[in-house]
């Protein structure tokens, strides 16, 4: 379930929610491998891996390069680091060159009575002042609440 999108003076907060039948070791196994990234993202982004990876889990001070078209297929390098990890629990990414004046990524597992809780939570800002403001409301919100959607009807098929 996407939940909502709030704003805090130019900074903005997207949170979504979605009950996976997986457990949590399932769950950390998928979600900390970066090259599932790929299997998550909307095809029309063309989301790319710069970094060679070896099938490594993710870990606090890793750098992941890769391109994407994340507006009007413009093709842009964006590079995170994971900079919090609690096994099996959450880790968090922030990019460190890309897009975003800011963008923190924290992804959160939790078990519940109705099975596994994954929680998205972003928090972003634009540049360019008030022009950034009125393409985050046109624009990127929109775009930010359809990879979600996406992820969620790929995430309940592949997790069934």
């Amino acid at each position: 379930m996407i939940t909502s999108h709030t704003k805090h003076m130019s900074m903005h907060q997207f949170k979504s929610e979605q009950y996976l039948p997986i457990d949590r070791e399932k769950a950390w196994a998928f979600f900390s491998s970066p090259k599932n990234l790929s299997v998550i993202t909307p095809p029309e982004m063309e989301f790319k891996i710069l970094t060679a990876l070896h099938g490594e889990e993710i870990y606090e001070g890793m750098k992941i390069d890769y391109t994407v078209k994340p507006l009007l297929g413009i093709k842009v390098r964006w590079q995170t680091e994971i900079c919090r990890v609690d096994n099996k629990k959450y880790f968090t990414d922030r990019q460190t060159k890309g897009p975003y004046k800011t963008w923190e990524h924290t992804h959160t597992f939790e078990d519940t009575d109705k099975g596994l809780l994954m929680t998205d939570v972003v928090n972003y800002s634009l540049y360019f002042g008030f022009i950034g403001k009125l393409v985050e409301r046109l624009v990127v919100r929109r775009k930010i609440n359809s990879i979600f959607a996406y992820r969620k009807n790929i995430l309940d098929k592949l997790f069934k």
